[in-house]
């Protein structure tokens, strides 16, 4: 920062001080989203834009680097005892949060035990906690009664994750999304406003504590050269389109396939493809309704799908699209074929059959979906006519993207729904596998596996152990995927300091304008 000498005028230094600001404002990023997040307390949801906006206020313990190894963020190291049961985590000193608190040890003991009891993801690590305390000002220890092999890699995923709050908000929190007041976080954007159906702004947060490393993926220094960033929702996808072209708009989300082409050749428009696919995902309802119980059914409905189609209709160009029946690409480690031979069978006559064994009598299935992700849409109007050729019927409840949300939660709203999912670094995060996340699947086999998957740190047994998970997925169809999708954004020309990413969202530390 530019140090001023104490002779300096009151007046002068004002003056002096304003003009250097004024030159380092790089203005207001404008972002056109698909629509409003439910809350941006993303320790208890795990809705895409929710992560893609709070990212920028909250932190981790780790972040994931452009590799997806997970790097310090808020920590500085652990020590690792007990053949893995006992984690003991260092943290950074002198991290401030926007209220000015230094975090400490009590904050991050009082938001990971929030996390646990009421998170999206927090059970995945912490109900194996046998105790979580502050062993130091800046130290904690978690002792599991089991090791997990993916300890680190939930510390530091952000979606559904262990955020740190200050305790005073964590300690007060219970289930319910916290005030947009208690966004605070430590983050180089801090919470400024939330004007409903007009924006969500984030403003520079001039004391951010940036890790003292280079950049990478989610990693390391996150400098923060924006004045602001505005999220506007967007839902009509021409809108965010022209706004892109007409200078309105800075960054745009979610455009769909059809337009790629034009748009990458379009010198108003950079177009940003990501490097790690997404895939679309249909949750089966385990808790209430025609498939709580009927594994017979959900094979049909499976067995009746040709995804090749659904992606070529909605997705277009078959360098955005790839129908892989994995959950990981071939690229990945944890790529595995067990079960895919039932990824994109559509074969009518046996889904029929199978409906008929399964006792179907023809009682509509009722298909949540939103259009707000138009390739959500699209897909399921495939699917939809693809099953009632095998007399499977399908009834659509198309609703926008937060009402989806809402109606997710209560099992008596849908029988299937439709999302979609990101690329992450450890199969543990996939929703599939949590039984708190809607779908709800919890059976003995599903827990035998998972244990054996989390339960040890050797890369060899957790990739048969999940080898065998993406087996029984295939075979008890909790959910089914549709398909990866290589999904793209655009942004303005004037924007500097994006680059096409690995990672899963886009973020805009480290962005000019």
């Amino acid at each position: 920062m530019t140090k001023f000498p104490k002779i300096i005028g009151g007046a002068v230094f004002a003056a002096v001080t304003a003009f250097a600001a004024s030159a380092m404002a790089e203005g207001t990023l404008r972002y056109a989203t698909i629509g409003e997040p439910p809350s941006l307390d993303v320790q208890v949801g795990t809705a895409s834009l929710a992560s893609t906006i709070s990212q920028h206020m909250f932190e981790t313990l780790y972040a994931f680097d452009a590799a997806y190894d997970p790097q310090p963020m808020l920590a500085s190291g652990e020590q690792v005892e007990d053949d893995g049961r006992t984690l003991v985590i260092s943290l950074r000193e002198g991290v401030p949060f926007h209220n000015g608190q230094e975090m400490t040890s009590e904050d991050v003991v009082a938001s990971l035990t929030r996390w646990g009891e009421h998170g999206s993801r927090g059970g995945l690590l912490m109900k194996n906690a046998v105790s979580l305390e502050a062993t130091g000002k800046y130290e904690i220890t978690l002792k599991l009664s089991e090791p997990n092999g993916a300890w680190k890699n939930l510390l530091a995923f952000p979606n559904g994750g262990p955020v740190i709050y200050p305790a005073s908000v964590a300690s007060a929190a219970g289930k319910e999304p916290i005030a947009l007041e208690d966004y605070i976080g430590t983050g180089p954007y801090r919470f400024n406003e939330w004007k409903p159906n007009r924006h969500v702004e984030l403003v520079r947060f001039d004391d951010y504590a940036a890790v003292d490393s280079p950049a990478d993926g989610y990693a390391g220094a996150r400098v923060a050269e924006l004045d602001a960033i505005r999220f506007i929702p967007v839902p009509d996808v021409g809108t965010r389109v022209s706004g892109i072209q007409a200078g309105d708009y800075d960054y745009a989300e979610f455009i769909p396939g059809d337009l790629f082409e034009t748009l990458d050749a379009d010198s108003a428009v950079t177009v940003h493809r990501n490097g790690a696919p997404i895939y679309g995902l249909m949750f089966m309802n385990s808790k209430d309704g025609i498939l709580k119980e009927n594994r017979k059914l959900r094979q049909a409905i499976q067995a009746a799908l040709n995804k090749e189609e659904a992606l070529r209709i909605s997705i277009g160009p078959e360098k955005l699209w790839d129908a892989n029946g994995s959950f990981y690409p071939k690229t990945s480690v944890w790529y595995s074929d067990s079960g895919v031979a039932s990824f994109s069978e559509g074969d009518a006559e046996k889904a029929r059959a199978l409906a008929e064994e399964s006792g179907y009598d023809g009682t509509p299935i009722k298909l949540l979906v939103s259009t707000n992700y138009q390739f959500h849409y699209d897909q399921a109007t495939v699917f939809t006519k693809q099953l009632a050729e095998a007399g499977i019927n399908v009834q659509l409840i198309v609703v926008d993207w937060a009402t989806l949300l809402k109606k997710r939660a209560q099992p008596d709203q849908w029988d299937i729904f439709f999302t979609h999912h990101g690329s992450v670094p450890d199969p543990v995060l996939i929703t599939v596998l949590n039984e708190t996340y809607p779908g709800w699947w919890e059976t003995t086999e599903k827990e035998a596996l998972k244990a054996s998957f989390t339960g040890t740190a050797d890369i060899d047994a957790r990739r048969n152990a999940w080898s065998d998970l993406q087996a029984l997925i295939y075979d008890q169809v909790p959910a089914v995927k549709t398909g990866d999708v290589y999904s793209y954004n655009i942004a303005s020309p004037a924007l500097k300091g994006i680059g096409d990413s690995t990672v899963i969202w886009p973020h805009f530390w480290g962005v000019t304008k």
